[in-house]
């Protein structure tokens, strides 16, 4: 916080100019803008404000030579930091990112989900039957998780020193030390876990299980399981409002469903049309909006109090991953069948709409944001040529192969 002395100058000839728009008064040529406690004179009066706020003489009448003098009994101490409280972003004021660049990790095996840990400065990767550790600022690997098997996705609660992960082969979930990367235990799950998500407000880690259709709730302080949720069809990415509710995607009813973490109780179930399948998830917590995309190519934005839809834009192919930034208000949806990534932003009249596209690369179809940096963090990796099959053969079915070695992390923003 900023602070000023102002000695020996009549409190009647000062007033306080209170501004709404800090970028405005950061334009005024004022030697006091800023926030800051102030002392004025004898009268010792403390000058506090919410606002930005800078001082003025009352006198219509300032000039050089009438008004300055006073100034040679001014003792003026001012250290201007300006408070770091969050804004909204004005509409159009932030630019897209569009940088993109690539850092080679290797090895072999299938990805899926990956997790920011942005205090920590770390991103977990998964990675076939482990987690790949990455430090943030210096973008190199710095650990690994072993013992995953079949790994989906990862979770933190930093207040109990833990990550967890959801491991889709054996139905558990391990846990490990966030400081040592070492395995401390393994809870079990139910069905296959895929995604999973900590709620910090009720302590407890939720797997969202294919096969059941249900969530395993496991509370993170001592790792016991707290119950199980029927969640009425296939649930896909999750996430907290950070006051104890979850809202899931459940893809085979093509909704979304709220429950109450503590007491696993389903709140509300509400359809997501004209988006169908809907994969990846995303949540602005100040006005209280979900942003989630669709096989259809949609991405579909609802109040998370009423489920109304409040907009839905087109996306490309292949869909998996959805990230909202609070810190410049953009959506994003990771499409892997495109290799994009659509920037959705909100316009002057409250409408949504595509703002750019990014091209990163084929198969990145997860990502995650850092807070921080506002960069968007996507896993990739180069398809394997087709192999030649005679025309009499039936074509093989599953899943592309990779080119070994050609794994990547894609990095959106500067």
């Amino acid at each position: 916080m900023s602070v000023g002395l102002l000695e020996n100058v009549p409190f009647a000839d000062w007033i306080i100019e209170v501004a709404s728009d800090r970028q405005a008064l950061l334009s005024k040529e004022s030697p006091l803008a800023g926030k800051f406690i102030g002392t004025i004179g004898s009268r010792k009066t403390p000058l506090l404000s919410v606002a930005p706020f800078r001082i003025m003489s009352t006198s219509t009448q300032l000039t050089n030579s009438t008004r300055l003098a006073p100034m040679h009994h001014i003792a003026l101490m001012v250290c201007l930091t300006l408070l770091q409280a969050p804004e909204t972003p004005s509409k159009g004021a932030v630019a897209a990112p569009s940088k993109v660049r690539k850092l080679p990790v290797g090895g072999e095996g299938g990805w899926d989900y990956l997790s920011v840990d942005s205090e920590a400065r770390r991103l977990y990767v998964s990675r076939g039957d482990k987690v790949v550790v990455l430090d943030l600022d210096k973008e190199t690997v710095v650990g690994e998780l072993l013992d995953t098997p079949g790994i989906h996705g990862i979770a933190v609660a930093p207040e109990h020193g833990k990550g967890f992960t959801s491991n889709g082969r054996d139905g558990t979930v391990t846990v490990f030390d966030l400081k040592t990367l070492k395995a401390t235990g393994k809870v079990k799950a139910s069905g296959t876990p895929d995604a999973i998500l900590y709620d910090a407000p009720s302590g407890r880690v939720f797997t969202f299980n294919h096969g059941t259709d249900d969530t395993t709730a496991i509370n993170a302080k001592d790792d016991s399981v707290a119950g199980t949720l029927a969640l009425g069809g296939e649930p896909e990415a999750a996430v907290s409002d950070g006051k104890g509710h979850i809202f899931v995607n459940i893809r085979s009813k093509s909704e979304i469903a709220e429950f109450d973490a503590r007491t696993l109780k389903v709140l509300n179930r509400w359809p997501v049309d004209p988006g169908t399948r809907p994969s990846g998830l995303g949540f602005d917590q100040v006005h209280r909006r979900l942003f989630t995309v669709c096989a259809n190519q949609k991405m579909v934005i609802m109040s998370a109090d009423s489920g109304k839809i409040l907009g839905a834009v087109d996306i490309g192919r292949g869909a998996d991953g959805c990230m909202f930034d609070a810190g410049n208000g953009f959506a994003y949806s990771s499409n892997g069948g495109d290799g994009t990534v659509t920037i959705v932003g909100e316009g002057d009249k409250g409408e949504f709409k595509v703002v750019s596209t990014v091209a990163t690369q084929a198969s990145a179809r997860t990502m995650t944001l850092d807070p921080k940096t506002h960069r968007l963090y996507l896993a990739a990796a180069t398809s394997a040529p087709a192999p030649e099959v005679a025309a009499t053969e039936p074509k093989a079915k599953g899943r592309r192969g990779y080119v070994p070695g050609s794994f990547v992390i894609v990095v959106v923003g500067d």
